[in-house]
């Protein structure tokens, strides 16, 4: 049976996103506003920026995300525990937080999973989502991410940071669903530009969306979208 979404239904799945090196206060502020009108759920941003988008969104209900270890996870952990703390101290809300890839990959899942836990907790039960950066992972890699996220107190399984070389599948994002189950957060980020593809992912799995182009997904809904 298919689902319809009105355009504030859709928006409510989506993470506003500005994340590029050269953002100016400017574009935050017009990116709060944007969430504002449209009523998404969250703005994400780099961390420089959160107390700015906090003080831009106040009175509203749209949250404020943090991205942290940001867009390689290849740093030293107690540095994205730290990042995480500022984040907090900052005002906001959610963490998104990039993995530590090389490690997984090498088997050192006692690394990735200590990590992770520091990361949770300085968060100080704030929702986190962790960034596996899925076009780098083997299929069995991702199983062994997603189990680790689980493990680790945190609330999401993302699928990409939208700077590597390729971003959110469908196919991921079933995978990254069966994985960690019915009630965990699943959220599909990279390359999800229409309404299509939105609808798309959330018929995968996906609880949430991370985009710089909600806008034009939810002005792409025409009678409601389904799925």
């Amino acid at each position: 049976m298919a689902i319809a979404f009105s355009p504030e239904q859709l928006a409510a799945f989506i993470d506003h996103t500005l994340l590029k090196p050269d953002a100016s206060l400017g574009q935050i502020e017009t990116l709060c506003a944007e969430a504002r009108e449209h009523k998404f759920f969250s703005v994400c941003v780099n961390g420089s920026w959160v107390s700015a988008a906090r003080h831009f969104l106040e009175g509203s209900e749209v949250k404020v995300a943090s991205v942290v270890g940001f867009p390689l996870g290849a740093m030293a952990g107690d540095a994205k525990r730290f990042e995480t703390e500022v984040a907090v101290d900052d005002g906001a809300h959610e963490i998104d937080v990039v993995l530590n890839i090389a490690r997984l990959k090498a088997g050192d899942d006692k690394y990735v999973l200590r990590e992770l836990i520091d990361v949770a907790e300085a968060a100080d039960e704030r929702t986190v989502k962790v960034i596996l950066e899925t076009c780098l992972l083997t299929d069995e890699e991702k199983v062994r991410a997603c189990r680790l996220v689980v493990e680790s107190g945190a609330h999401f399984v993302k699928t990409s940071t939208g700077f590597s070389t390729a971003g959110a599948t469908e196919n991921d994002v079933r995978l990254m669903r069966e994985t960690v189950g019915p009630k965990f957060g699943v959220k599909a980020s990279g390359g999800v530009r229409d309404a299509q593809t939105a609808l798309a992912m959330i018929e995968a799995g996906a609880t949430r969306l991370g985009t710089s182009s909600g806008i034009a997904i939810v002005n792409g809904l025409t009678g409601g979208g389904t799925y």
